[in-house]
């Protein structure tokens, strides 16, 4: 099996994909990206790509913010997607890196007058947070950024080092995950997550306004809460007091699915083992991440890797 990507309006071994020194988007961060789950059903021997199609949406918004025009509509994307797929051949869970950027390779500090190129890269799916035991955090000493200052709304590569600033303090302290602060002190989300506490029977999420990315694991656990458990969502500014008497706490994202939090700067989070809602969230989303509730069909797209080209 050799790995491939699309890169350069034609796809290629990943190996042969490169790009030089001087592109722009290496030294500014002038770029977008997404995250795109691809799950192995082993029974059905098919992948299941979850709600493909509003992550390359939100992609094509973040591109519109970086003035990066790309030649693809949603349906061509999605068809690349499976088209790379295919040639890769892979048979297990994988993680989808599509990137938007600008390519010229210059030091011109502006978006317009500078050329734009596209490329998609597929992996193994990396364990990012252990879903099952349950994540420690603390509330990180960086804030997240302003919307005026880098959109947060879409995935601006540039934006993702205050991620890892928040990531790397948390790690090096002893904890697994870091909670930024809005800039007025408000909880906004984890280092690479959305929130969602727990309280009085209804979930608690910071609203977009607090410059959250408005993820689409997000939006699936509140519309499955909803639906299935008659749960609903209150978006509302959070206050970091909040999350020390929060009967639950879990994080939401494509990398993450839904992670329990069990602690926050060394208090436990309720009784400081995994909650009943948020258990219940658990496995109603990996139901439909394999393709496994046709409930939720237009969420899924269930293909065999042989039908790509087809």
């Amino acid at each position: 099996m050799q790995p491939y990507a699309f890169f350069r309006k034609q796809f290629m071994p990943l190996s042969e994909a490169k790009v030089g020194i001087l592109t722009q988007a290496l030294h500014y961060g002038t770029g977008c990206f997404e995250g795109i789950r691809g799950n192995w059903n082993s029974e059905l021997q098919k992948f299941c790509l979850f709600r493909i199609d509003d992550h390359y949406k939100r992609m094509l918004e973040a591109c519109r913010i970086l003035k990066i025009d790309l030649p693809y509509s949603v349906d061509d994307l999605c068809q690349l997607t499976r088209e790379l797929l295919e040639r890769s051949g892979y048979r297990e869970d994988v993680y989808i890196r599509p990137l938007a950027y600008k390519s010229s390779e210059t030091l011109a500090l502006h978006l317009h007058n500078v050329d734009d190129d596209f490329l998609i890269v597929v992996t193994t799916f990396p364990t990012y947070l252990d879903t099952e035991k349950g994540v420690r955090c603390c509330v990180s000493s960086w804030r997240r950024v302003d919307d005026n200052m880098i959109p947060p709304r879409g995935k601006i590569c540039g934006i993702y080092v205050n991620s890892a600033l928040a990531k790397t303090e948390a790690q090096e302290n002893g904890f697994d995950e870091a909670i930024l602060l809005a800039h007025d002190g408000h909880v906004c989300e984890g280092s690479g997550q959305n929130i969602f506490l727990v309280s009085g029977g209804k979930l608690i999420t910071p609203p977009p306004s607090d410059n959250i990315l408005v993820g689409i694991t997000r939006d699936t656990v509140m519309k499955l809460a909803k639906n299935e458990l008659g749960i609903d969502t209150v978006e509302r500014a959070v206050d970091r007091s909040e999350l020390y008497v929060a009967e639950e706490c879990f994080f939401t994202g494509t990398a993450s699915d839904v992670a329990p939090v069990l602690e926050i700067d060394r208090r436990p989070v309720g009784t400081g083992q995994i909650g009943r809602i948020t258990a219940q969230l658990q496995k109603l989303f990996a139901e439909v991440v394999l393709g496994k509730n046709p409930k939720y069909s237009q969420w899924y797209h269930l293909f065999s890797p042989e039908s790509a080209q087809g």
